[in-house]
C-alpha cells in the first residue's frame, strides 16, 4: 500500500529554486513538500561574479523534489514547470516518479534515537522523559514533520552557543529564522524567560514549533509564522534584535546577508549554520560586505556553526 507519492529531476544550480518555486506554486497537483538538494558538484563556476562566494555556489547539477500524497502523472507535473522551463531555458529531460513506503515515519524516526546534550540544554523525546539529568534544562522535541531534534550537528552548534550566550534574566531581542520544529526558539525562551519570533517558510514546520513550545511550557513566549526569510510584517515590528539565529542552508544564508545587517541591532549576535565547512569562506564574506565580523566557529564534522557580530 502506498500513501506518498516522490517526483524527481535534475537541473543546474542556478535554476533550481525557479523549478521548486514553481512545483510549491502549482494548484495541481499539489505537492505537500518540496526541496533542493546538490546532487552533482560542478568543475566550474556557471555564474561570473565580482563575489567569491557566488562563483563557489553557483555551479554542478541539483536535486529538484516534490512529495504528494497522490501519484501525479507526467504530463501534469511537465505543465506545473512549463513556465520555469521558460524562463530559465532549460528542459528537463526526464522525472522520476516512484512510490514511497506506507509506514509511520515519526514512530520509524524514533527508533535508535538517543537523547542529546548540547551546552546546557539535554533533547529528548517523549520516549526518554525518565531520563533527564539533574542540571540541564530539558527539551522534549519527539521527531516530526519538520527539521531539528537536536541530532544534527548544526542545531548541536546553535544550542551550544545558545547556552554560551544567553543567560537568565536578561532581556534579548530573538528571532530563529528557519525554525524547524522550533527547539532554538524554546531553548532561548526557555534559558531566558523572553519572547522569541520563530519564523519558517513551511506552514508545518510552524505548526510543530508552536506545538512544541506549548509542550516545553513556553508557548506565551514563542510566536511562529510562516515567512520566506524576513517575507513578514510581524519580523519587521520587532526589529532590530539582539540575538539572530539561523540555521538553514548556505545559499539562503548568503541571500539574506543584507537583511541580516539591517534587523540586528549594533553590537547584536548572530548565529549562522546549516553550512558545511566548505562553505565558511562563501558565508563569511557575504556577512563582511554587510559589516558582520566572525566572532566564533564550532566545527562539527562536515558541518560548521559561526557567530557572527555587528
Amino acid at each position: 500500500m502506498t500513501s506518498l507519492w516522490k517526483a524527481a529531476f535534475t537541473v543546474p544550480y542556478e535554476a533550481a529554486e525557479t523549478f521548486s518555486d514553481a512545483l510549491e506554486a502549482a494548484i495541481w497537483p499539489e505537492a505537500l513538500a518540496v526541496s533542493t538538494t546538490e546532487a552533482e558538484p560542478g568543475s566550474s563556476p556557471l555564474v561570473k561574479t565580482a563575489s567569491d562566494w557566488n562563483e563557489v555556489e553557483a555551479h554542478g547539477l541539483w536535486r529538484v523534489e516534490a512529495l504528494y500524497a497522490e501519484e501525479p502523472e507526467e504530463e501534469t507535473l511537465r505543465a506545473a514547470i512549463a513556465h520555469a522551463a521558460e524562463e530559465t531555458g532549460i528542459a528537463v529531460t526526464a522525472i522520476a516518479i516512484e512510490p514511497m513506503p506506507d509506514e509511520d515515519w515519526v514512530t520509524r524516526s524514533l527508533e535508535g534515537l538517543d537523547p542529546v546534550r548540547a551546552g546546557r540544554f539535554f533533547i529528548h523525546g517523549s520516549h526518554d522523559a525518565d531520563k533527564i539529568p539533574a542540571g540541564t534544562i530539558p527539551i522534549l522535541v519527539d521527531a516530526a514533520q519538520a527539521f531539528g531534534t537536536g541530532h544534527h550537528e548544526t542545531t548541536a552548534g546553535c544550542l551550544e552557543f545558545i547556552s554560551e550566550l544567553v543567560r537568565p534574566g536578561r532581556p534579548v531581542d530573538a528571532l530563529d529564522i528557519g525554525t524547524g520544529t522550533g527547539v532554538l526558539a524554546i531553548a532561548i525562551a526557555k534559558l531566558a524567560r523572553v519572547n522569541v519570533l520563530a519564523s519558517d517558510i513551511d506552514p508545518v514546520s510552524v505548526k510543530v514549533a508552536r506545538e512544541n513550545a506549548r509542550k516545553n511550557g513556553v508557548g506565551p513566549f514563542v510566536t511562529a509564522v510562516t515567512a520566506k526569510g524576513f517575507g513578514h510584517t510581524a519580523l519587521h515590528a520587532r526589529a532590530p534584535y539582539g540575538l539572530i539565529v539561523a540555521n538553514i542552508l548556505a545559499r539562503p544564508l548568503v541571500s539574506l546577508a543584507p537583511a541580516f545587517a539591517a534587523h540586528l541591532k549594533p553590537g547584536g549576535t548572530l548565529i549562522l549554520s546549516g553550512l558545511l565547512a566548505t562553505q565558511e569562506a562563501m558565508v563569511t564574506s557575504a556577512m563582511r560586505m554587510q559589516g558582520l565580523r566572525l566572532v566564533a566557529r564550532k566545527p562539527k564534522g562536515d558541518w560548521l556553526t559561526l557567530r557572527m557580530a555587528r
